[in-house]
């Protein structure tokens, strides 16, 4: 393991002074065609970039995701943290998480007050794919014969059959049931990667005594617009879980990388502290539920990211070759460092040699 070597900058190009758009971004994807998609944990659509110049992505064009698949409402954010491309779909996830209140100066019995109010947003609870054609998000798409249709994961009276399923789950049920917010070691899905119909969710919490959890699923769409779980296990079971140990570490971004699974790794509770980059290797064939530990040769450490407190925490990855290194890896971030902002509207995001 090293520190991450960083072979470039790239210039995200967003020509607008609303930092809720630049300056809190969560997950990024590549679709085939070069396009770079982007989402922020504040809004309710996702930002398409197109490669203007070597190195800089402009043409930026804002897609609202509530015109392809059913929101709970339109005021609450989705809070989009993973987005990941398979197979003519972008596929995005939200938290599912409650949050707390902050408190915000404004007197000591409010702030107290505050610090008790638990808040949920609904449309937090949202994983669903949108289908992409010719550089557009688009309702449905005829591909080689085959339909693909925008869909999302069927919802329930506790918001949508993944929450439903970890209710009772051994491990993460008592989270659930209980609510409890994410930056106090509750649920909070934060990275996300996908491989046809099969479905990778990194959790930043719970992290279970230092152990990280992701959950595997596979969908199907049993009727229009709706997904629902596939059977993957041989008493009925709909998920999996893996547990991996990233040093105390939750996970706050998923992406495959062939059959391995890149994994970025960062505090669970709202600490500022070093995020690290890691591997864990053929996780398409997995069977059953895993762990794996510190002397597993499925899971490598491959480097740190640059620490600056205060700012530049990194929360999306996607693949993108440059200067000819089929492996690099570029990370974008939210509070972004001043140094990351030439001008406002304008952002770089970094991409990392990625080796093993």
């Amino acid at each position: 393991m090293t520190d991450g070597f960083l072979l470039t900058r790239v210039l995200l190009r967003f020509d607008t002074d609303d930092e809720d758009i630049y300056k809190e971004l969560s997950a990024a994807a590549f679709t085939p065609d070069g396009h770079l998609w982007v989402g922020s944990d504040e809004l309710l659509g996702v930002e398409r970039f197109s490669l203007v110049e070597p190195f800089v992505f402009g043409d930026r064009r804002h897609f609202e995701l509530g015109n392809f698949v059913k929101l709970f409402n339109d005021e609450d954010e989705i809070d989009i943290e993973g987005m990941s491309y398979s197979n003519g779909y972008l596929w995005f996830v939200g938290s599912h998480s409650t949050k707390r209140k902050k408190p915000k100066g404004k007197g000591v019995e409010k702030d107290i007050e505050r610090l008790s109010t638990i808040k949920v947003d609904l449309n937090r609870f949202m994983l669903g794919r949108v289908p992409v054609k010719e550089e557009e998000l688009v309702q449905y798409s005829c591909e080689e014969n085959r339909a693909l249709t925008a869909a999302y994961l069927k919802t329930s009276e506790s918001r949508n059959i993944l929450i439903d399923a970890l209710k009772e789950d051994e491990h993460l049920g008592i989270f659930v049931s209980n609510q409890i917010p994410s930056k106090d070691n509750g649920l909070d899905i934060e990275g996300l990667a996908v491989h046809g119909d099969k479905i990778f969710l990194g959790l930043r919490g719970p992290v279970l005594r230092g152990w990280a959890v992701i959950i595997e699923i596979e969908v199907e769409e049993t009727e229009a617009g709706i997904l629902t779980f596939k059977t993957i296990g041989e008493e009925g079971e709909v998920y999996r879980k893996h547990f991996v140990f990233l040093n105390g570490m939750g996970i706050r971004e998923l992406c495959l990388h062939g059959e391995d699974l890149i994994i970025l790794a960062g505090p669970t509770m709202a600490l500022e502290a070093l995020m690290s980059v890691f591997c864990l290797r053929n996780v398409l064939g997995f069977g059953g539920n895993r762990i794996f530990g510190e002397e597993s040769d499925r899971l490598e450490k491959l480097f740190d990211l640059p620490f600056i407190p205060g700012s530049d925490r990194a929360e999306g990855l996607a693949l993108f070759p440059c200067f000819g290194e089929s492996d690099s890896l570029m990370v974008v971030y939210d509070s972004p460092d001043d140094s990351r902002i030439p001008k406002p509207g304008h952002i770089f995001a970094d991409v990392f040699r990625l080796e093993s």
